[in-house]
């Protein structure tokens, strides 16, 4: 009988924060390996998280590998918190804050104007810090000399996107998006949007097409599924 995991699985992953992807793929494929004593398997990942982000992490083994495509094309939802009145180079809590805005004048009904208004299609510009190619090297790597990398806006979609900002100068937001979307972008253009500035300090992604961070698990109780069979 072939390997389950070599035939190919869907393992839902709710990724901690500080990994990368690429760690959570490691231990997954560790395991396997371990566990089945098997010399390689194919393990890969639809969507990369950021350390700074949690949740929804699909990882597919042996022949699903095959899907992760289509997987990674399919709309995701995320949920998190955007601080407002303050911005940093990378737009998220990586580096520090770099400027600082008024905030007296932004309104909860301007909040929620602003957060309709990016809904639907539009360019957005990637961060310098991301992990985007500029002549054969990643942004982030550019960025983190002072290099400033020629990135190209990206066209994008923005399905739905919610907010409660009863907790101001803090945004908590539900947002469904495209693939290529970066919710660090969302966060710095929704503060400069607000004549402020903004930067993202949460994010947990949530969904990715039908798959749900509520049938995920962590990696240890994946390590404990292995142990029972």
């Amino acid at each position: 009988m072939e390997n389950p995991y070599v035939e190919g699985r869907v393992i839902l992953i709710d990724k901690p924060l500080t990994w990368t992807s690429f760690n959570a793929v490691q231990k997954v494929k560790y395991a396997l390996r371990k566990k089945f004593s098997l010399k390689k398997i194919k393990v890969g990942h639809a969507g990369t998280l950021d350390p700074l982000a949690t949740g929804l992490l699909v990882i597919c083994t042996g022949k699903k590998t095959k899907i992760i495509e289509s997987i990674q094309e399919q709309r995701k939802e995320y949920t998190g918190v955007i601080t407002l009145g303050a911005t940093t180079p990378s737009y998220d809590l990586e580096t520090d804050i770099d400027e600082r805005f008024e905030l007296d004048h932004i309104t909860g009904a301007m909040i929620e104007e602003v957060a309709q208004s990016f809904v639907g299609e539009m360019h957005q510009m990637p961060p310098d810090f991301s992990a985007k190619k500029v002549d054969g090297k990643r942004a982030y790597d550019l960025a983190r000399k002072g290099e400033k990398p020629a990135l190209k806006t990206k066209l994008i979609t923005i399905y739905s996107f919610h907010v409660d900002h009863s907790s101001f100068p803090e945004i908590n937001f539900r947002i469904e998006c495209s693939k290529g979307t970066y919710i660090r972008s969302i966060a710095y253009d929704f503060g400069k949007a607000l004549q402020s500035g903004g930067h993202l300090t949460e994010l947990r992604r949530t969904k990715i097409g039908d798959y749900s961070v509520k049938d995920a698990i962590d990696v240890e109780e994946f390590y404990d599924s292995l142990e029972a069979i």
